[in-house]
């Protein structure tokens, strides 16, 4: 019974086993049928037929509108009465002078506060400079100076923008301002200090209350006849050392004390300006202004003021008394600066208490609006150990020696 069994399950699996290869040969039959059909329909088909025809391109053509004529144009309506003609005014006659240097337009005032020795002269901050110099270095030649006032010259020029030039030359075919007179000054008998580097500490206040605090630094070294004055002032931000102004003053000496010839100045993000003292035709002219004044014996700039003060001291303090009248030129502009003499005074500085002579030049309404103060030393050859400026808006620059090193004349 058991072997009747077995046979039937073989032969059961015998049959499923040919079904299966019958069905998965009938598959590959009709596979090899659909490869061949394809394949006959590729053979028979061309080449160029497998691709597209180009598009033929399209073709365009401008045509050019006709003219239309202008409209005819319409005559202005005449007024029926023509106005009066204006009174023709002659032109006022202009004395001629001698070309001196330029100015370039008007400045552009600048926010860095004057912290530096510019207090000197009363200058507030923000009176600037765009500059541009026009005529020569200096009219009477300083024995080793020529150059460096040629060099200064030229970096004025240098600045000078295309707009400013076009300016400047136009200005230089207008005739010379004819010099403004100033009154008569004293002459005093001076003798000139000590050539010596003064270093000062510092102090300022705006007017908002804001402090600053830096370093300056007043030199003047003196060859043969030939004088240099340099003035460099800077504030102290965090451990670093902002340089504010720069002044320099070139000329010679002689029996009115300090004689003037070139001084620059520059401030930080301006350009540089030059005021030039003509000796030979006795003008007083800038390169930042059209003014121009007439030469007055002892004539000074900002950077040696301080110094000629000390050479009128040196020379007899009984000179020290009344009004003190210097003519004063700075960037733009000049003015006479009246000194009279506040007292004697102790003051403290780093060096210890030294006796002063205080100078005070109060504001003069129409000519400056700042109060100058100068505190002279006998002991220091009456060199300046202070100097403090009260601009008009309450600010404050206190500048005070901390240290003074006396120089042999001829050094540099």
């Amino acid at each position: 019974m058991r072997t009747g069994y077995t046979r039937r399950m073989s032969l059961a699996n015998t049959l499923i086993r040919r079904r299966r290869q019958l069905a998965f040969g009938a598959l590959t039959v009709l596979l090899h049928l659909l490869v061949f059909d394809w394949f006959s329909g590729q053979l028979g088909r061309r080449r160029q037929d497998a691709a597209p025809a180009p598009r033929a391109p399209m073709l365009a053509q401008v045509i050019q509108p006709e003219p239309v004529p202008p409209p005819a144009a319409v005559p202005a309506p005449q007024p029926s009465f023509a106005p009066p003609p204006l009174p023709q005014v002659p032109p006022e006659p202009v004395e001629p002078a001698d070309a001196g240097p330029q100015p370039a337009p008007a400045p552009v005032p600048d926010t860095v506060p004057d912290a530096g020795p510019g207090a000197v002269a009363g200058a507030a901050p923000g009176a600037a400079d765009p500059a541009s110099s026009q005529g020569a270095a200096a009219a009477t030649q300083v024995p080793g100076g020529q150059e460096r006032a040629a060099g200064a010259t030229a970096a004025v020029q240098s600045q000078q923008s295309p707009a400013s030039a076009g300016a400047a030359a136009q200005q230089a075919a207008a005739p010379a301002p004819a010099p403004q007179p100033l009154p008569e000054q004293r002459r005093y008998k001076v003798e000139l200090p000590p050539p010596a580097d003064i270093t000062l500490d510092v102090a300022r206040t705006d007017a908002n209350g804001t402090r600053w605090s830096g370093e300056a630094l007043l030199t003047w070294s003196r060859t043969g006849s030939a004088y240099r004055v340099g003035v460099e002032a800077g504030i102290r931000v965090v451990f670093t050392r902002v340089n504010l102004l720069t002044l320099t003053s070139e000329g010679t000496v002689g029996d009115e004390g300090f004689v003037p010839i070139l001084m620059t100045e520059k401030r930080r993000g301006r350009a540089m300006t030059a005021t030039h003292f003509n000796r030979k035709d006795g003008t007083l002219t800038f390169s930042a202004s059209q003014a121009r004044y007439a030469l007055a014996p002892g004539t000074q700039d900002k950077a040696s003021l301080p110094l000629q003060l000390a050479a009128i001291g040196r020379g007899d303090p009984k000179q020290l008394s009344g009004s003190i009248d210097i003519l004063v030129g700075e960037d733009r502009d000049a003015a006479v600066f009246s000194f009279t003499v506040a007292g004697q005074e102790q003051i403290d500085t780093r060096l210890g208490k030294v006796a002063t002579w205080h100078l005070v030049r109060p504001p003069k309404p129409g000519s400056y609006h700042s109060r100058l103060e100068v505190w002279l030393a006998p002991a220091y050859g009456w060199l300046p150990v202070q100097i403090r400026n009260v601009e008009a808006n309450g600010a404050v620059t206190t500048q005070t020696a901390s240290n003074i090193v006396m120089k042999e004349a001829g050094s540099p």
